[in-house]
């Protein structure tokens, strides 16, 4: 059965596995996002709920 020998796609998976690390993974690191997350200083409210059945 000659699609169970990896000899030829070994090499095709490797390269474009290289040409992507290579190539394009800096484009993605360099690109920024659009809405950068936000601080939030707010603070939360955490008193206790007032439950009806207590």
């Amino acid at each position: 059965m000659p699609q169970l020998n990896p000899e030829p796609w070994f090499m095709v998976l490797m390269s474009s596995w290289t040409i992507m690390l290579l190539m394009l993974m800096p484009l993605i690191i360099k690109a920024s996002p659009l809405n950068p997350p936000a601080r939030n200083t707010s603070t939360y409210n955490q008193s206790p709920w007032n439950w009806t059945w207590q």
